[in-house]
This record gives structure tokens, sequence and C-alpha cells, in this order.
């Protein structure tokens, strides 16, 4: 990454050497590599709120006719801190990037450019798309290299993101700084009249934790974590130590687990409720009234919080399971729209048939650190591992096999389709997943049930979210015909 170039070479020699094991000398970080079971991971520093969240830039189209974007992938710094200069990488800009806007029906043009000095994909995370486009390993794109895809949007509406996907190479290209969001938007999101000014009250949350060393500087190499890395300084689109002003509202916030391996669990601070509207792929049938909610990494949630009703003079922010602050909320004595939830928003639903079909393909998660297997194997780009008939649901079963210190959560990801979650461990998902989701969380010894159905025909990874899982081979292939 051009990131500390000079002292790299110097810093893999002082690493007592990466042994098979996947055993790395975190320095003092006190992050040390033993077995990560989500349980007893570094805690994050509160934010003190001294900075106003930035919001992603929304991209215009390159065309007045149809929504063609050019994305660019690029390095770059990026003051975080006050001051100073860190290398990091961006899309069309020096750190994260941008919003892209679709609509159902659209048919989008999106010129692809990689202006790094290593291979990269462009990753559709949540789209479906021909396999082609997805941007899983197979289609890199190597330095100055560049390319086209075009695709018909033809889900409903939903917050996606996109990042990279180059075999073994995932974690520190999303780490170093490469993610951004999509929006899809459709009738049916015009409709239900829920709070939707882009950056005043329907907000993009992007979670990700890093560290940072003494030269405030990612050095990914120095802190990587063979079980999935996390780090003690949390960003929210990719600013320190951030807030959120707000007026006496309904605000929407789009919730985005974009780090490496971290699990968040997001409250109110006042233990107040909130109502949660969407998942990964769109809107629940109705609000579901949450106290709060858990992602793993890749996840998505849309939740309302109502200032309305606030003291502005009350201290209330988002936190996470073990009390860190991750975004202090200030309220401004502005009056802002009154708008009622609709009690109806989807007409998702799992049929009879998709309940009673047998379970065709059955995948065991299993492993920690470098020895991470699925079905008892890692990736090999050579091998299809199942494949499927294009516009036909399946029913794909998937277990976490505990291993001999408990096991871990693993964040379960498959690209290019929306699936129902149909079952945990037998009994019926909670009410806030039962609508499209493209990941979810099976903890050790759980056994999820999924319909899933492909629009389109090509080769699709299927894979653990904790990235460094990822790389270490914890993915397959689905071959869809």
């Amino acid at each position: 990454m051009n990131m500390n170039e000079d002292n790299e070479s110097s810093m893999e020699e002082n690493m007592n050497g990466s042994s098979s094991s996947g055993e790395m000398n975190n320095g003092s970080m006190g992050m040390g590599n033993d077995h990560m079971d989500h349980d007893d991971v570094v805690s994050l520093i509160d934010s003190t709120g001294e900075n106003e969240l930035s919001i992603p830039p929304v991209l215009k189209s390159d065309s007045n006719k149809g929504t063609e974007y050019t994305i660019r992938a690029q390095k770059g710094e990026t003051e975080i801190f006050d001051g100073v200069q860190t290398k990091t990488y961006g899309y069309n800009d020096s750190f994260l990037g941008p919003m892209l806007q679709f609509e159902k029906g659209d048919t989008v043009k999106i010129n692809l450019i990689n202006e790094l000095n290593e291979n990269t994909t462009f990753h559709w995370h949540g789209l479906e798309v021909p396999g082609n486009d997805d941007g899983g390993p197979h289609n890199v794109l190597e330095p100055g290299e560049e390319s086209t895809i075009e695709f018909e949007v033809t889900q409903e509406a939903a917050t996606l993101w996109f990042h990279p996907h180059p075999e073994g190479k995932t974690s520190e290209q999303v780490y170093n700084g490469l993610a951004g969001l999509i929006y899809i938007e459709d009738q049916n999101s015009k409709n239900l009249e829920l709070p939707s000014e882009y950056g005043e009250n329907d907000i993009p949350l992007v979670f990700q934790d890093k560290v940072f060393n003494d030269e405030k500087q990612l050095n990914y190499k120095a802190v990587a974590n063979e079980d999935g890395t996390v780090g003690d300084t949390s960003l929210i689109n990719g600013t320190l130590n951030p807030k959120l002003t707000v007026d006496k509202e309904k605000v929407r916030l789009r919730l985005l687990n974009g780090s490496n391996a971290r699990n968040y669990t997001f409250k109110l601070n006042t233990g107040d409720s909130f109502v949660q509207v969407a998942t990964d792929g769109g809107f629940l049938n109705e609000p579901v009234s949450m106290e709060e909610i858990t992602l793993t990494p890749s996840e998505r949630a849309e939740i309302i919080i109502d200032f309305s009703k606030v003291d502005g003079n009350e201290n209330i922010a988002l936190m996470n399971e073990d009390g860190a602050t991750l975004l202090p909320f200030e309220i401004t004595d502005q009056t802002g729209k009154n708008m009622d939830i609709p009690d109806e928003m989807n007409d998702f639903s799992v049929t009879e048939e998709e309940k009673n079909l047998p379970v065709t393909k059955e995948i065991e998660l299993f492993g920690m650190m470098d020895q991470v297997t699925i079905n008892g194997k890692k990736f090999d780009p050579e091998r299809i591992d199942f494949t499927q008939e294009q516009g036909v649901t399946e029913v794909w079963e998937i277990y976490n096999k505990p291993d001999m210190m408990g096991g871990m959560i693993h964040p379960f990801h498959i690209h290019g389709a929306q699936f129902k979650i149909l079952s945990r461990n037998g009994e019926a998902p909670p009410e806030n997943e039962r609508g499209w989701k493209d990941s979810f969380s099976v903890a050790p010894d759980e056994t999820v049930k999924i319909a899933i159905q492909f629009k389109n025909k090509g080769i699709y990874m299927f894979h653990c979210h904790i990235l460094e899982h990822e790389d270490n081979g914890m993915m397959g292939q689905v071959k869809v015909e």
C-alpha cells in the first residue's frame, strides 16, 4: 500500500516470522492472537463527540440520460487526527467512498479503475448481479487496469455496500479504507414517507474499528490477527470522536458493520427503545421495537430513533454492548417533520412451499486462526463446491461446528442473492430477521436454514465475513447455471 513502505520490510523481520500457525507479534497493543471468541475483545475508546460526523458524498452520475458512475480505487492521505496525514485507501477520495444511488428498474453502468499499486476487485455486497459483474476474486483488476460493468437493478429498496474482494488481500484493503455505500430506492420506499433527507434525518453510519500506531498511521501487517483484526479506535464514516447533530424529529440511521471482525451490539445509553424498519436487503413488513440490535461484520439494519420527545439537555448516545460511547447526539431546538412510521412497509413472506423444501446444500463452518474451513476444505478458485439452477429456490443448511475451545461466531455471506432465513436451531427467526438478508451470524453449535434463489447466472462466493477468515480460505463457490 505504500503505507510505511520504508519500514515494512524491517517490521516483517521483527515479527518473529509469520509462523505456520498464523501467530504474529502484535507488539504492545495488548491484542494477542489467542482464539478470539468475540466475548473478550479489546474495548473501544469512547467518542468525545468533538467532531461532527462526516456524511459520505452522493456520487453524481456521469450521464444526464442514465445512471453511470466512474469509481476509482486509490491511495491517499487523510486527516483523521488533527494536523496528521494518515496514509489510507479510498474510492474517489482518500478514505472510504461515496454513496451510489440506484433505482429499481435502472440500467446501471459503472466504469471501474484500479489506481492502486496492487490487484483489487470491486464487489457489490448484497446486489443481485451476474457473476461476471459481482467483483469476486475472479474479477481482478491489476494496477492501472480499467473495466466497465452494466446491469439492471431488479431488487427492492435496500442499503447495500461495496468493497474489494481480491483473494488473500480483502482484509487489508478494507482495513485501509476501501468501502462505500449503495442506496436502492423504489416506488414503495418513496411512498412510505420514512425520514429520507440524506444527511439530515436519513443518516448512513459505517462502523469500523482500527489500530493506529504512534505516528497515527494504519499498519495492518503489524496488528493483523488471523482470527479477525480488531482495534481500540472507533471510526464512523471515517470520523474520529464523532457526534451527530439532529433536530427534534424521527431520524433514520442506516447501520453498516464495516469492520473486519468486530461484532457490534447497538443500544442507547438511556435505555430507550428504537424501531428497526429494514434488514440487509429491504424493509420489514412492520416496524420492530427494540432496545438493542447486534450486527456481525457486513450486516446492515435501518433503525429509527424518535428525538422529538428528548430533552435537548439530556446526554443521549449510541453505545455498544460494553458501554463504549460510539456516537453522541446533539439535539437542536429545531422541530423537524412529525411523521408517523407506517404500520405496513412490505409484503415479505416465507411460503409453505419454502418451509417444506428439503435441504439440498449442507455447509459446515469450522476452525479458527488460519485453520478455518468450510466442509473441511479451504478455498480453491479452480473448484466448484455447489451448483444451483437459476431461478430455482433451494434450502441451504449452515452449521457452525464448535472447536475444542468452544468456537466463535461466524458471519456468513452469500454473493449475488438476497435470501430468507427459515429457522435458527429449528425455531422461527426473530422478528427483526424476517426480511431479505445476505449476511447473518451463526453462533457455535447453531444451525441456520435459509431459502435462496439466484436471479442471475455465474459463479458466486459464499464465505465467513470475518475478513481474515475469508482470506485464510473460509470460502467456497456456487455455480448458477
